[in-house]
């Protein structure tokens, strides 16, 4: 597993990236809204209930108790980016949006990012619910989201040496296609090895699959593409 944490590569377009610092706040602030006390962590099953993304309710094969979902069923494939298990899926999801997201940011503009963003996420919610319409368990974590812009640097970036982490703890210095090809290897091994069920690895891979192919619809005419603007400080070998 390779967790990016530094990319070095500049704003060229923008001052700041205040879609992804705002994404990065929402979902904290519903982390601490949700799981901090103790009978917040007891409620947590209702707001993931009422707020996650469960593939039986939004394709009818399930009804769920009166009051519930707290939103129409289709709007919680984007509530449920919102919601994290715990500090561990919300630090990890946030890390990588912080060192991606700003370069992505960038590349579309404020409002085409957002659009993007929750995009990929409705894209990987499908994907997850695909496999399995009548699955009755709710899907929450912004990582389907966070796939699509890992996919879309992946092409804005592939020649960028990244620092990262392997194993959370291995510090290395890695292309990032390298990074991101070993990062998807793992959602792919996941997928075919029937893996952790308790993560839903095929979101991962349809917002990352959603990813690659927005970033060539929504980016602006005059966006390089595939490192054609990174200079050789930031591809170079040493």
């Amino acid at each position: 597993m390779f967790v990016p944490i530094y990319d070095g590569v500049p704003m060229r377009r923008l001052k700041a990236p205040f879609v992804t610092y705002a994404l990065i706040l929402a979902n904290l602030a519903a982390f601490l809204a949700t799981a901090v006390t103790p009978q917040m962590q007891a409620d947590f099953a209702y707001v993931t209930a009422g707020l996650g993304a469960i593939p039986s309710v939004i394709f009818g094969y399930e009804e769920l108790p009166a009051g519930l979902p707290l939103v129409p069923a289709p709007l919680t494939l984007l509530t449920s980016l919102f919601l994290h298990l715990s500090w561990i899926h919300l630090i990890g999801n946030m890390v990588v949006l912080y060192v991606f997201g700003d370069n992505v940011e960038d590349a579309l503009g404020h409002g085409r990012f957002l659009a993007f963003y929750l995009l990929c996420g409705v894209a990987g919610g499908l994907a997850h619910a695909a496999v399995d319409l009548a699955a009755p368990r709710p899907l929450v974590g912004a990582s389907a989201a966070v796939s699509g812009v890992i996919g879309a640097y992946l092409i804005l970036h592939p020649r960028v040496k990244v620092w990262g982490l392997i194993l959370f703890r291995i510090p290395v210095r890695l292309r990032a296609a390298w990074g991101i090809a070993l990062w998807a290897a793992l959602q792919i091994w996941q997928v075919v090895s029937a893996g952790d069920a308790s993560t839903g690895w095929m979101a991962h891979i349809g917002g990352f699959a959603a990813g690659i192919a927005l970033i060539f619809v929504l980016r602006p005419a005059d966006q390089p593409l595939f490192g054609a603007a990174d200079g050789p400080d930031l591809t170079d070998e040493r």
